[in-house]
């Protein structure tokens, strides 16, 4: 395989490591934002 076709095969595969990377991060905000929620909750509640 030439370095011409093997070039844009790269690039792709970068961008969708990046795009999975990305997703799982927001992902994970929305888990810890909805924990924080729930713990404040709690606290106010006094449980």
């Amino acid at each position: 395989m030439t370095s011409r076709r093997l070039a844009p095969l790269v690039l792709v595969l970068a961008a969708c490591v990046t795009l999975a990377a990305c997703a799982n991060t927001a992902r994970g905000v929305g888990r810890d934002t909805k924990n924080n929620v729930q713990a404040t909750e709690k606290a106010v509640r006094g449980y």
